[in-house]
């Protein structure tokens, strides 16, 4: 596996993987790998001739007050875990790669970034759009790959790549799950013994509030019992808890396919996303 720290060098390793008509998976990731990343991988091995991976925590997508110093960071580790996969190569720059002194352009997909997560992190999904814009100019794939467990980001990568015409096929992923339910996040690693004991009562709430919805429950009546759940389940506080179409994210009063369950809330300092197809 190559291991490439500058665009020009990176710019000549994807042309020889590209050569003979082969095609290449982009893997965006901010490193501190878990099983969800790997399986990201091997679906890009399985969709193209070549898995690149990129490992950047970009700082543009975190918030002052955000966790952006304290994000797990290994990069030993997580090249290790990537050879092992049969990753082609590691595209890892560092900051003043990606944000060259005077950088001042940034993208905004509008409508789908500004509820939810968007509202929570003001300027979030801004950093998220533009490197991934910048990633998918520097690594030119043929497919990118994300994970189903950040639906508003996937839906906003799919609307920039569609409105940019980057000719780029964006997969999701289904979301990876440890044996309790919670999705695996590298935030988990913040949870004490006892918050990832409780952490289990967030995707148990969605999973019966979606079973609820698709029976023809209530709409709201059925979100505010699944917020009441997670509460008493140990979390602080919710951010939010929703229905929305799964293309538009348009919240929902009332059910009708194809429509996601999005959520996200906090356990002591952790804040933990999820969401669930309904229906």
């Amino acid at each position: 596996m190559q291991i490439i720290r500058d665009i020009a060098t990176l710019h000549r390793a994807v042309a020889a993987l590209k050569q003979g008509g082969k095609s290449v998976a982009l893997i965006p990731t901010m490193g501190a790998l878990h099983d969800g990343h790997l399986s990201l991988v091997r679906m890009g091995r399985r969709v193209a001739d070549h898995a690149v991976v990129s490992i950047f925590v970009n700082p543009t997508q975190f918030g002052p007050n955000e966790d952006f110093a304290a994000y797990p960071r290994d990069e030993a580790r997580d090249a290790a875990l990537l050879a092992q996969e049969g990753t082609s190569l590691l595209w890892a720059p560092d900051v003043g790669t990606m944000y060259p002194g005077g950088h001042s352009t940034h993208i905004e997909v509008a409508e789908l970034g500004a509820d939810y997560c968007g509202a929570a992190r003001p300027g979030h999904f801004d950093g998220v759009a533009t490197v991934v814009a910048k990633l998918f100019n520097q690594v030119r794939p043929d497919i990118a790959i994300f994970g189903e467990k950040d639906w508003q980001q996937l839906a906003i990568i799919r609307r920039m790549a569609r409105d940019l015409d980057f000719g780029i096929d964006i997969l999701g992923a289904p979301i990876a799950r440890d044996t309790d339910g919670l999705a695996l996040s590298s935030r988990n690693a913040y949870l004490s013994p006892e918050q990832r004991a409780a952490a289990a009562a967030f995707p148990d709430a969605l999973k019966m509030a979606a079973k609820a919805i698709t029976s023809g429950a209530d709409v709201a009546e059925t979100l505010a019992g699944a917020e009441a759940s997670i509460i008493e389940g140990g979390f602080d506080s919710i951010d939010y808890v929703a229905l929305a179409d799964a293309a538009s994210l348009e919240r929902l009063d009332i059910f009708r396919s194809p429509a996601r369950l999005l959520a996200a809330a906090r356990i002591g300092n952790t804040r933990l996303i999820d969401n669930l197809p309904v229906g």
